[in-house]
């Protein structure tokens, strides 16, 4: 397969994360290289769990519309990454 399997997926595309985005009212402030959205800052809700799976969903379609991009300029993606694997992973949770 040749991808590095992680812990954490990101909740807006499905990649691996060595981190994890939120623990409890946490957030890691780190960015998802595939993605690139920002926990604790681009998917601020105040707290609500429900304004915050809304806000993945739509980062999700934007991200999806500009064509799955990798996100991350100083991080090149893995060899195997598969953002349409990656998405598919979300919905096997």
């Amino acid at each position: 397969m040749g991808t590095v399997m992680r812990a954490h997926l990101c909740p807006v595309c499905g990649f691996g994360l060595e981190f994890e985005p939120w623990r409890g009212a946490s957030a890691a402030d780190e960015i998802c290289p595939s993605c690139g959205i920002h926990f604790g800052y681009d998917d601020a809700a105040g707290g609500d769990g429900e304004k915050r799976a809304a806000i993945y969903g739509e980062w999700r379609q934007k991200w999806i519309a500009k064509g799955m991009p990798w996100s991350s300029v100083g991080q090149p993606p893995p060899s195997a990454w598969d953002p349409g694997e990656n998405l598919a992973r979300l919905t096997r949770r």
